[in-house]
């Protein structure tokens, strides 16, 4: 981090995902190596060649009430949820509302309320369509339901970068706060995309697993048998303050969110660059923004799908810019959350760095070639984190998105 840079701290983490209903429960069953991916079982997935995913564990209607829920699509649902952890975790701060911001990102919005609600247009006519209609299949609805709770005037944005959306929500939150616009602000990522049009969808770009009959092991990133990623849906929520303004309240600090840089590859619409230089640009500029060595960098979060075009290319990029930092791909446990995994994985890397202990990658049964021949150290059980080094521990969460978007986050212990 430059000098004159305000310094960003975590003071506060939430999530709800296939794995738990809070980060608690969440990061337990990470650390566990359990799966949350499922065999579906809805009349749709009868024809489809897809025909798991990955369901959040706990209802997110259930948690949030009926009267509530039937105003806001299902991405919504999950957002209010983790956000609402997440402020809790931080102590609920008594920030001026002037100064309190929210980035919350989707990168389908509402597609389940739009095709729902096109169904009803076509069957019964528009009278029965519901006036929450539009807040609800709006991309940026969980941002303003966010910034409505909390009552957040500083900026309500939610950034569309595909899977990397997630994490550039919070590059953006850090950046909020370094530019003297907030001094606390909420930023995360939501996705509910496990629908009949998603899964079809995916399924035509040959991009899903087809593990039907063994659902809990076909998300297994570096394993040279990988077929594809696993749809999972799902929020998570970080709380990012200034420092200076933490200190004034007494807040507890988690992490430092150092810094961030992002990239595109340029290449193609869907497919990652296959010399991963995208990807090592958006490390290097991470690097850099945040003042890390990458000798600091003692875990990486791998955006690790589980597809055949993309693990290798994205590990060798770590292994070239950071050298030999634990990485792990926690995507093997919680299924792709699209918008929502940039960041959920930024928890689960910070929730890494706090705890000192790299999750595992499970399903790993034979190493890809070319990572064993480049002597990648993968994680597949919980691996303690050691760092003697000078400057505090670092860990990099790594996030693309189709569009060839790249965004790499830096967070440092505190």
């Amino acid at each position: 981090m430059a000098r004159d840079q305000v310094s960003v701290v975590v003071t506060g983490l939430g999530a709800t995902t296939a794995l738990g209903g809070d980060t608690a429960s969440t990061w337990s069953a990470i650390l566990a190596g359990k799966s949350g991916v499922r065999r579906l079982y809805e009349d749709w997935v009868v024809d489809m060649p897809v025909q798991i995913a990955a369901r959040a564990a706990v209802d997110p209607a259930a948690v949030l009430g009926r009267v509530t829920a039937r105003k806001l699509d299902r991405c919504e649902q999950f957002a209010i949820v983790a956000a609402r952890e997440a402020w809790q975790d931080a102590g609920a701060p008594d920030a001026d509302r002037e100064r309190l911001g929210v980035v919350f990102s989707s990168g389908v919005g509402g597609m389940i309320t739009t095709l729902s609600a096109y169904d009803t247009l076509k069957e019964k006519g528009w009278q029965r369509l519901s006036p929450y209609t539009v807040p609800m299949l709006m991309p940026n609805g969980s941002a303003g339901w966010i910034s409505l709770e909390l009552g957040a005037r500083a900026g309500a944005h939610a950034p569309a970068s595909a899977c990397s959306s997630g994490a550039e929500a919070i590059a953006y939150g850090i950046e909020m706060i370094r530019s003297g616009r907030a001094d606390v602000v909420m930023a995360g990522g939501t996705e509910a995309p496990i629908h009949a049009l998603h899964v079809a969808a995916f399924a035509a770009m040959r991009a899903l697993s087809t593990r039907n009959d063994e659902p809990e092991r076909a998300s297994r990133p570096f394993d040279k048998n990988r077929d594809g990623f696993v749809l999972g849906e799902g929020a998570a929520a970080v709380v990012l303050e200034s420092a200076e303004h933490a200190a004034r309240r007494g807040a507890r600090v988690i992490a430092v969110a150092a810094g961030a840089g992002y990239s595109v590859d340029a290449h193609h619409i869907a497919q990652p660059d296959p010399g991963g230089t995208g990807a090592a640009l958006a490390m290097r500029r991470a690097l850099a923004d945040s003042g890390v060595d990458p000798e600091q960098v003692v875990h990486v979060n791998a955006h690790a799908t589980s597809t055949p075009a993309g693990d290798v290319p994205e590990v060798l990029a770590i292994k070239r810019e950071i050298g030999d930092a634990v990485i792990s791909g926690t995507k093997s446990m919680t299924g792709h959350l699209i918008a929502g995994a940039g960041a959920l994985e930024a928890v689960a890397t910070i929730c890494a760095l706090r705890d000192r202990v790299a999750p595992p990658t499970i399903n790993v049964d034979d190493l890809d070639d070319e990572i064993a021949a480049a002597g990648i150290d993968i994680a597949t059980e919980p691996r303690d984190l050691h760092h003697g080094g000078p400057g505090p521990a670092a860990a990099l969460n790594n996030s693309f998105g189709f569009g060839g978007h790249n965004v790499a986050l830096v967070f440092t212990a505190p």
